[in-house]
């Protein structure tokens, strides 16, 4: 599929709208009207190699289950999400959300890409009978939920959590092996 490109601005400083997109279990909150059943594929959900699976709320799809996982951050300018989706998660998806500063720094202008590439001419039939503009229509109404989140607190979702439900509270903690060893001052 094409890629499909939605923006809206947020009335809020770009470092603020960053640190809300780069934590993955966010997400359900502002496209659970699409993207339902959420589960986390590991604890820590921020930054690079955070990720998610999901199930398409679509018309006439059999095989609604897909996964994303963040594979580059750039604070506080860019994230970009891959994942796989479809019949034996054959179908390989990528998603760019880009922050840039206007109106000096006061507001933030958020830009989303999301394409698909089919792998069989089955998928790409499927994704002919009207995909596109659905997911441009879910995305843009993804977005205007965001914004009113972040402005004005309301419109919220559900929050993601673990399979299991919640583990610990998220702690920030990176391993960092000088530190376990022997004689080190802890």
């Amino acid at each position: 599929m094409d890629p499909v490109e939605v923006e809206v601005t947020i009335a809020r400083p770009r470092r603020e709208v960053f640190a809300y997109l780069q934590d993955v279990a966010n997400h359900a909150e502002f496209s659970d009207h699409y993207l339902v059943r959420w589960h986390l594929t590991r604890e820590d959900t921020l930054g690079e190699g955070a990720g998610a699976r999901f199930k398409l709320k679509a018309r006439f799809t059999r095989y609604a289950w897909a996964d994303v996982t963040f594979v580059e951050v750039q604070e506080p300018r860019l994230i970009v999400e891959r994942g796989r989706g479809g019949k034996y998660n054959r179908i390989l998806n990528r998603g760019v959300y880009e922050l840039e500063e206007v109106h000096g720094g006061a507001s933030t202008r958020v830009t989303y890409t999301f394409e698909t590439k089919p792998k069989l001419f089955s998928d790409r039939f499927q994704e002919s009978m009207g995909r596109r503009g659905w997911y441009k229509r879910k995305s843009r109404k993804a977005l205007r939920r965001m914004q009113a989140i972040l402005e004005e607190g309301r419109d919220r979702g559900a929050r993601v959590t673990l399979a299991d439900g919640p583990r610990k509270p998220f702690s920030n903690f990176r391993f960092r092996p000088e530190a376990f060893r022997p004689g080190a001052n802890r």
